[in-house]
């Protein structure tokens, strides 16, 4: 029985519905230790590359193209693999993806939900 994809922020405090947290972030969230993070994975090779992630925080009004282009990089083969074992997670558990974006409407979360239900 596979449970649900939960969205949380870094800084929300962790609760046991969660799941397994795991990190969805390609930097580890600023002010946030590990024990307070209560972490069970880091998905790095899921998380849009440096350049990336460099070229969306300079241009925050092209969410289009990032979208595009954050799509195109989870084609890549360690990508598909670290997609495969988030999906091979949820099949036994609740998972909830940790993200440390102030606007999660607007990052890189909902795509990456997108991949992993397309596929489920």
């Amino acid at each position: 029985m596979s449970g649900d994809y939960r969205v949380k922020r870094a800084y929300d405090a962790p609760v046991k519905a969660d799941g397994k947290r795991i990190l969805v972030d390609r930097l580890w969230p600023r002010g946030v230790s590990k024990e307070e993070a209560e972490l069970d994975g880091w998905a790095k090779d899921a998380t849009p590359s440096n350049e990336l992630r460099k070229w969306f925080h300079e241009n925050r009004d092209e969410y289009a193209v990032f979208k595009e282009r954050y799509d195109a990089e989870l084609e890549g083969d360690a990508q598909k693999q670290a997609l495969a074992e988030l999906r091979a997670l949820h099949a036994k558990h609740t998972v909830t993806l940790i993200t440390a974006a102030k606007d999660v409407e607007h990052s890189h979360v909902p795509i990456l939900l997108r991949h992993l239900e397309r596929d489920a």
